[in-house]
C-alpha cells in the first residue's frame, strides 16, 4: 500500500530514520502506528528458541508495514528492523483510523491490498511446501512481484541477496545459487551480472 505522502502528514505523520540493523518495533510490542518506507529496506523476522533467524518478508521503498494489526488490536508476531538506512512515515493508529474514515477510497485500496497480500500469502506457503526448491523460488518470486506495477517477462528486479533468498525460502545458499542457475537455463529467470530479473 502506498498511500500520498501529503495526505499521511496532514494526518499527523512524520518521518522518522532508522539507522541499519535498527529495531522499527520488536515482537510482542504493541501495535500503535502505519509505517511506510520512503526510501531504505525492513525486513520482518522472528528467532526461533535456538536463536536461527526467520525472514518473513523484505520491504522496499512505498511499501507498507504494520498495518494489517491496527484493526484487531494485536502484539506484533515479528520484529520489524531496518537493513540500511532508512526512512519512514510513521502515522499514529487513532489519526490512521481517523484517515480512513474521511477517506473512504484508501479504505478500499487498503482492503484490495491485504486481500492480495493474503492470496499470495497463501500461495507462497503452499509453495514454501514444496520439496522442489525451483517451486519454492518461485513462489518467493511471484509473492515479491506482486507488489510491482509492471506487467512484462524478466523485468522486475528481485533486490534481494542470495542469503536473504536463502532465509526466505528455508533453503541452504547454496541450494539457491543451484536452483537460480536451473531457472537461468530453463528461462524462468534472467541474470545481469549477480542481478536476478523475475
Amino acid at each position: 500500500m502506498n498511500i500520498d505522502e501529503n495526505t499521511l502528514r496532514s494526518f499527523g505523520g512524520e518521518t522518522i530514520r532508522y539507522k541499519p540493523k535498527e529495531f522499527v518495533f520488536k515482537e510482542n510490542e504493541h501495535s500503535l502506528y502505519y509505517f511506510q518506507i520512503t526510501s531504505g529496506k525492513v525486513k520482518l523476522n522472528t528467532y526461533n528458541e535456538n536463536g536461527k533467524e526467520f525472514i518473513q518478508n523484505i520491504l522496499g521503498k512505498n511499501q507498507s508495514f504494520g498495518d494489517p494489526l491496527l484493526f484487531i488490536d494485536r502484539l506484533y508476531p515479528t520484529n520489524a528492523v531496518s537493513l540500511e538506512t532508512t526512512e519512514v512515515i510513521r502515522i499514529p493508529k487513532n489519526n490512521f483510523l481517523e484517515m480512513l474514515e474521511k477517506h473512504p477510497d484508501i479504505s478500499l485500496e487498503m482492503n484490495a491490498c491485504l486481500s492480495q497480500r493474503l492470496y499470495y500469502n497463501s500461495l507462497m506457503v503452499r509453495n514454501m511446501a514444496s520439496q522442489d526448491p525451483i517451486h519454492r523460488l518461485q513462489g518467493l518470486m511471484d509473492y515479491l512481484k506482486s507488489y510491482y506495477d509492471g506487467d512484462c517477462q524478466h523485468c522486475f528486479p528481485v533486490e534481494l541477496t542470495r542469503q536473504q533468498i536463502a532465509d526466505l525460502t528455508g533453503l541452504r545458499v547454496e541450494t539457491v545459487i543451484r536452483t537460480v542457475k536451473k531457472m537461468v537455463n530453463n528461462q524462468t529467470i534472467r541474470l545481469d551480472g549477480r542481478r536476478i530479473f523475475y
